[in-house]
């Protein structure tokens, strides 16, 4: 177990903390652009060239693919005058990277390498005035990016997560994740402050009260308790249910790797500070949130399925309809909290119930964070 289950009272963070843009620029800073931050499925970037344009915090970061088939992150910005250096959210190039403001030139691998004048400039280092490097990792088929100077332990942070949840690391590899494809892609516009999304995401109280579907597949649900309360707990399917579809019917072919334990059960992941991962026998589910203001934020979703269901066009709706009503349902509840966040009711925050107390782990995490 994760949490305790007395009856003490803990108390909610204060209102400020989802309306405060001072405070949200500090979560930015201490927390966004500080931290590996997930931006992009590895499989997006499907050969050199190609690229995204991505929100961390404050910052534009472009992500490409190099020559060499390894990913490169750099600052999205031109080392000359400070032009934006692409202005699309994705595309390809075939060589380099060129500022449409002067023409400054930069290979995939972001080396300045072409500039009107330039050999008028002996001096200029050319390796000093590329562009920026940001620090990357890939895993489980996504690419992750930290803009920090020294970044934290990848090992202790993100996969170290995933090793508190479910008990071992390793239990995640039976999903295969960076092996599946992207059957269904969702993004969503949440008017709420993201701090609001994780701790929906983290507890289950509400889920009797608006996921009638989600509680239809996993009984337990109803009860109040979410499966990640509890170390290496997926929270097992209903009697009568065969698949995770909006109406329980059969789902797609399952991912052979999985152990007997994981069959027939739902693992819910909270990756800090922005990723959430569901993993189900036939498919994964993975969040990604990009806060963009203290009261609203890009939410991608990603439905993961064997690359050979995904080839077929099996028709894989049901499947994905059962978490997009849920994430519906979710939205549209934070949404309804964030204008309340600055009632004067309020100002001293609310009140945790016992099954919500883990969350109060995530409330003392993030004021550590931002001092």
């Amino acid at each position: 177990m994760t949490a305790t289950t007395t009856s003490s009272v803990i108390p909610t963070l204060p209102g400020r903390y989802y309306t405060d843009p001072e405070l949200f620029a500090r979560e930015q800073k201490d927390i966004f652009e500080s931290m590996w931050f997930c931006v992009v499925r590895s499989a997006d970037l499907a050969k050199p060239g190609a690229f995204k344009t991505v929100r961390v915090g404050t910052e534009s970061v472009l992500v490409t693919r190099s020559r060499d088939g390894s990913v490169r992150a750099f600052f999205n910005v031109c080392r000359h005058r400070g032009a934006q250096l692409c202005t699309e959210e994705s595309g390809e190039v075939k060589r380099a990277f060129q500022c449409p403001y002067h023409a400054w030139t930069y290979d995939l691998d972001g080396r300045l390498v072409a500039a009107p004048n330039l050999t008028k400039m002996a001096d200029l280092d050319r390796e000093q005035y590329g562009l920026v490097k940001v620090h990357v990792r890939e895993w489980l088929g996504y690419v992750w990016v930290c803009l920090a100077d020294e970044p934290p332990s990848f090992e202790r942070d993100v996969q170290g997560a995933v090793a508190e949840r479910l008990g071992a690391v390793e239990l995640i590899d039976n999903y295969a994740v960076d092996r599946l494809a992207v059957g269904r892609r969702i993004v969503y516009d949440v008017k709420a402050n993201w701090k609001l999304i994780v701790e929906n995401f983290m507890e289950c109280y509400h889920c009797a009260t608006i996921h009638p579907e989600l509680t239809e597949v996993l009984p337990e649900f109803a009860d109040g308790y979410a499966a990640q309360y509890f170390v290496g707990h997926g929270a097992e399917f209903g009697e009568e249910i065969q698949g995770f579809t909006v109406d329980g019917s059969p789902g797609l072919d399952r991912i052979p790797t999985l152990s007997e334990e994981q069959d027939r059960r739902y693992y819910a992941i909270t990756i800090r500070p922005q990723v959430f991962i569901n993993l189900v026998p036939d498919h994964v589910i993975l969040h990604r949130m990009f806060p963009l203001a203290v009261d609203r934020t890009i939410v991608e979703c990603d439905w993961l399925y064997l690359p050979e269901v995904v080839a077929s066009g099996k028709d894989i709706d049901k499947s994905v309809e059962l978490f997009h009503r849920v994430n519906q349902q979710d939205f549209d509840a934070c949404e309804r909290c964030q204008p309340t966040m600055s009632s004067r009711i309020y100002r001293d925050g609310g009140v945790l119930v016992p099954s919500e107390h883990h969350i109060g782990g995530f409330h003392e995490w993030v004021v550590d964070r931002i001092g």
